[in-house]
């Protein structure tokens, strides 16, 4: 059951570290909310993310012809084209991803492959918009690298080599990036926290 006093909290320390979280009762509230932060025009960036996939919002941002999104997933692309829709993505109106845990102090931890979602929220695109859900919330950042690794990873190796039919990720390349975020420019980041268990 959802501990809504601490989740009343969470709001109130992220609110003071510059981030603004709104707590939905499911994943299609928090798709009617994100939707609020796609306007004409903008250009948007992609982290890897289960949990942004798992509310439909993945496929409402690619069903738009109104907005310009850097999608490094699309099939049959090379490479190259891969890496340089990440880099484009960096400078994004909005960047749309996903949080591997987030701290009842206001915290978010997170681990990435090749860093460009962590960096994405770290600096770079005018926005961020964060979709989670209720099973992501922790106590500490050391409790929060502690469910990276007992959570986070494993499951995130198991997807992607069940994905590519072969195994290839494992914890040197999919997990050699951690960062904590505990402060953000105000206005620039939005959680929107779902209470569901979500994503990994």
């Amino acid at each position: 059951m959802t501990d809504y006093a601490k989740i009343n909290v969470l709001k109130e320390n992220f609110k003071n570290n510059g981030m603004k979280v709104i707590f939905v009762k499911d994943r299609y509230d928090a798709l009617d909310v994100a939707k609020r932060y796609i306007s004409d025009g903008i250009s948007v960036g992609l982290g890897g993310s289960t949990t942004v996939r798992e509310v439909g919002l993945l496929d409402y941002v690619l069903s738009l012809d109104n907005i310009k999104v850097y999608n490094q997933y699309e099939k049959g692309i090379t490479k190259e084209e891969n890496v340089k829709r990440r880099r484009e993505g960096l400078c994004s109106d909005l960047y749309i991803t996903g949080t591997n845990a987030l701290s009842v102090n206001g915290e978010l931890i997170n681990v990435d492959g090749s860093g460009n979602r962590v960096s994405a929220m770290i600096f770079g695109p005018k926005k961020v918009l964060i979709l989670t859900g209720v099973n992501k919330i922790v106590d500490s950042v050391e409790e929060g690298f502690e469910r990276i690794k007992k959570i986070t990873i494993p499951k995130n190796i198991k997807r992607m080599n069940t994905f590519l039919g072969e195994e290839f990720y494992n914890e040197d390349n999919i997990a050699n990036k951690f960062t904590y975020i505990n402060g953000d420019e105000k206005g620039r980041t939005t959680i929107i926290l779902i209470d569901e268990e979500l994503g990994f």
